[in-house]
C-alpha cells in the first residue's frame, strides 16, 4: 500500500461510456477519439469504467483494454480513476492491481451488494480498508444506492475514511447534508465528490471538491462554469445554470439512463453508440423527446 494523500481531486470528471462498435465489441478509436474531444476542455481528468461505463457489462480482458485505450488518450495532467469495484474483496483487489499497472491515478470502489443483507457496517469497512491496504494507487469510495440498493451512512464513511489510502468519495446519494457532514467530521484531506450534476452547486456549498458528473460528457462547458462561478462567489449566475442543465441531466441519468447518455452524444457529434444487453437502446419517441431537451438548453460540444 502506498498513501497519497497528496493527490488533489478538485474539478469535473465525466464519467465516460465505453463505446461499442455495431457486432457489440469495444469501439476502441471510438474511444479514443471521444477522448480527444473531451481534452478540449478543462476537466481534471476522467473516470473510466464507472457506472456509466458498463463495467458490470465487461469481461476481465474488455476491462483492461478500455482502461489501456483510456489511458493512453488521456494526457499526462489530467486524472484516470479507473472503477475497481468488484462483488468480491479479491477481485477488487486485483483489477485495482492491474489497473495500476495500467498508469490509473486512483480506483474508484463501489460497494459490493449482491449479498446486501450481510453489507454490515463492519463488512464494509474491511472490504475498502482490505482493498485500500494492498492498492499501490488512492481509493476513492464510490456510494451508488441506485445501482446497489445501500446507501453508506456518514458514520461508516468517516470509519472507512480513516484509512491513509482512502482519500475520497464520490457520491451519487444526493443527501446534501450528508455530504457536509463527512466534510466536516472526515478531516481536510478528505474529500467528497458529487455524484450527480443535478445537485452539483450544493455539494459544492458544504465543501465538495468537484463532481463525478454523467453531464460532463456532453455538457462539460457548463459543469466547469458552474464549478466556476461557485468559486468565483458568482452565485446567481451558477444557480442560473444549475436549474438550467436540470432536465438534461434527468434525462441521461435516472430518467433514460445509459442508453440515452449514449444517444445523447450521437445527436452532438461524438460517438455514443448502442449499450450492451440487457441495456436496450433509447426508443424513438423517447430519442425526439431527448432531441428537444438538448436543443431547449443549448448544448453543443467541440467538434
Amino acid at each position: 500500500m502506498v498513501s497519497n494523500n497528496a493527490l488533489q481531486l478538485e474539478g469535473i470528471y465525466p464519467p465516460i461510456p465505453t463505446p461499442f462498435d455495431a457486432k457489440g465489441h469495444v469501439a476502441t478509436k471510438a474511444l479514443t477519439g471521444n477522448v480527444r474531444i473531451w481534452n478540449k476542455y478543462e476537466l481534471r481528468g476522467y473516470v473510466v469504467l464507472g457506472s456509466n461505463g458498463e463495467l458490470v457489462l465487461l469481461n476481465d480482458q474488455e476491462r483492461l483494454r478500455v482502461l489501456e485505450v483510456a489511458r493512453a488518450a488521456i494526457p499526462a495532467d489530467k486524472l484516470m480513476i479507473a472503477g475497481t469495484g468488484c462483488q468480491s474483496t479479491l477481485q477488487t483487489i486485483e483489477l485495482t492491481r492491474q489497473a495500476a499497472a495500467i498508469g490509473a491515478d486512483a480506483a474508484l470502489v463501489i460497494t459490493p451488494s449482491y449479498y446486501r443483507g450481510r453489507m454490515t457496517k463492519e463488512v464494509l469497512i474491511q472490504h475498502f480498508h482490505t482493498v485500500a491496504d494492498t492498492a499501490s494507487i488512492p481509493v476513492i469510495i464510490y456510494n451508488m444506492p441506485a445501482c446497489t440498493g445501500i446507501d453508506l451512512d456518514a458514520t461508516t464513511v468517516i470509519a472507512v475514511a480513516e484509512h491513509e489510502n482512502i482519500i475520497g468519495i464520490k457520491d451519487s446519494g444526493g443527501n446534501v447534508v450528508k455530504m457536509g457532514e463527512i466534510r466536516h467530521l472526515a478531516g481536510p484531506t478528505f474529500q467528497v465528490l458529487a455524484g450527480s450534476a443535478s445537485f452539483l452547486l450544493p455539494a459544492l456549498s458544504v465543501g465538495a471538491v468537484g463532481g463525478v458528473l454523467a453531464l460532463a460528457n456532453i455538457a462539460p462547458h457548463q459543469c466547469l462554469a458552474i464549478r466556476q462561478h461557485f468559486l468565483d462567489n458568482e452565485w446567481e449566475q451558477a444557480r442560473a445554470l444549475q436549474i438550467q442543465m436540470i432536465p438534461v441531466n434527468t434525462a441521461v441519468t435516472r430518467g433514460w439512463g445509459v442508453p440515452a447518455l449514449k444517444t445523447a452524444m450521437d445527436m452532438l457529434g461524438m460517438y455514443g453508440g448502442l449499450p450492451r444487453p440487457p441495456l436496450l437502446p433509447l426508443s424513438e419517441d423517447k430519442k425526439e423527446d431527448l432531441r428537444c431537451i438538448l436543443q431547449e438548453a443549448e448544448l453543443s460540444l467541440l467538434r
